[in-house]
């Protein structure tokens, strides 16, 4: 029974492989694949181009606004003469000064702006995820296949001990704890082998695709790591951290949203001209135009319109009468409540800074630990190693000593697990080691692989003597 289900678990988990045999699938390439695969992704990416565009429109405030206007009134009187007026008319209106308008589209365009970094981040955590999910691929394959060699190892042993138990050179109770380990050890494998069939389908599916490529990346049990100073990474996460650039840029828009509210007070100012046709039949005879400005003052306490214009209008043939028109209308407390606008920025400001603040001293602290993590994950990475080494030679000289019949062949079993173990404490340090570097690369927003360049430069020596 275990063997069909080895071979059932064994075809499920290379049928993906076979399948797309003639490709091959990087780092990159997953990361790619999963980013384009997301739909919401793909929606927030739609919805920023929307948005991009009615901020373009936006520009529409500061050009003329041009009306027309047509109309007939048509009266039919019983006591006089009946009247058929038909008017025409066009109107325009431009804006020569609005302070609000180009502070309302600056902070549109800072929104726009951090929706922009806020997507690239998005983009970024669906690339990891898939980064970290091929990693967790390779950590199964790897595990599954030291457990395969090491069953092969054991079932010769097992062997070996039928043969000598035939000779009375091993006891029943030796093979039947033979057994019991074989069979912890298919377990094992099966287990393996079905954990490592779904996160291969999971990862196909994440990246769109319904087969899986073959895996070119593989873990380097003995990739040593080199790390930048704990001191300037804490410097460098302070500069480029994405975290610090969202608090810069809130403080940054809190700023434009105070002077957006302190200086609301400032008047808007526009000028319009109309001209229209009139007459009781066509072709229109009668015209008249007409040119203004027009000032509005707002504030919470009050707000002021005042509009003058004039024109020119024909009373008889050969004959023109000029109109004139001044408008004011004043209204007192059109929103006192709004004068806490100015205030509540204010507070907003000082408490961005706060947050700033305490994230910067958090920030250098975060990413000195990283560095201090990832050393001693490169320790447990090497101290992992050392044990499987140590462990080898462990073997070796249990072989040397069940020849000259100190131990059983059970023992030696037993030491063929526990070496089985150590070589897979080793590959999980060296998966260990990849996801704290890949951290601290986030923290100090880099891209993969760009830790070690980094650590590179700044042991030159203009580095260390800056």
């Amino acid at each position: 029974m275990y063997k069909k289900l080895a071979v059932i678990f064994l075809c499920c988990s290379l049928s993906v492989e076979i399948t797309g045999a003639q490709d091959t699938l990087t780092f990159s390439q997953a990361a790619e694949l999963a980013a384009a695969k997301s739909l919401d992704l793909r929606h927030s990416r739609a919805s920023q181009a929307v948005m991009e565009g009615a901020w373009r429109w936006g520009l529409r405030a500061y050009f003329p606004r041009l009306g027309i206007t047509v109309s007939e009134n048509d009266r039919l009187q019983q006591t006089g003469a009946d009247s058929f007026i038909k008017n025409y008319g066009i109107s325009l209106d431009q804006l020569i000064w609005d302070f609000k308008i180009p502070m309302s589209r600056k902070l549109e365009k800072m929104e726009i702006d951090f929706t922009s970094a806020r997507l690239d981040r998005l983009s970024s955590a669906i690339e990891e995820s898939a980064i970290s999910a091929y990693r967790n691929i390779l950590l199964s394959r790897k595990i599954l296949s030291i457990r395969k060699d090491a069953l092969l190892v054991l079932e010769e042993q097992r062997r070996i001990m039928d043969e000598e138990a035939l000779l009375g050179l091993a006891l029943n109770v030796d093979l039947a704890s033979a057994d019991i380990n074989l069979s912890n050890a298919r377990l094992d494998i099966f287990s393996l082998q079905l954990d490592l069939y779904e996160m291969e389908k999971q990862f196909a599916e994440l990246l769109g695709l319904e087969t899986l490529p073959v895996l070119s990346e593989k873990i380097d049990i003995n990739r040593s790591l080199v790390l930048p100073a704990a001191g300037a990474a804490a410097v460098l996460a302070k500069n480029q951290n994405p975290d610090l650039a969202d608090a810069r840029f809130s403080i940054a828009k809190k700023q434009a949203e105070l002077h957006f509210i302190s200086s609301s007070w400032v008047p808007s100012l526009r000028l319009n001209g109309n001209f229209g046709l009139t007459g009781q039949r066509y072709p229109l005879t009668r015209y008249n135009w007409s040119v203004g400005i027009s000032l509005e003052f707002s504030n919470p306490w009050f707000q002021n319109r005042f509009g003058a214009q004039t024109g020119w209008e024909p009373s008889s043939p050969g004959q023109y009468d000029r109109t004139a028109m001044i408008q004011n209308s004043f209204t007192p407390l059109p929103d006192p409540a709004a004068s806490y606008g100015m205030t509540q920025a204010r507070l907003a400001l000082e408490l961005e800074r706060e947050k700033y603040s305490a994230i910067l001293e958090q920030i250098g602290r975060v990413a000195h630990n990283a560095v201090e993590k990832c050393a001693l994950m490169e320790q447990r990475r090497i101290l992992a190693l050392e044990a499987a080494s140590i462990g080898s030679e462990r073997c070796r000289i249990e072989e040397i000593r069940l020849g000259l019949g100190h131990i059983t062949r059970l023992k030696l079993m037993e030491t063929l697990i526990e070496q089985t173990q150590r070589e897979i404490a080793a590959a999980e340090a060296a998966t260990a080691l990849l996801e704290a570097e890949r951290e601290l690369e986030k923290l100090l927003d880099l891209k993969p692989g760009e830790l070690i360049k980094l650590a590179a430069v700044l042991q030159e020596p203009h580095h260390i003597n800056d």
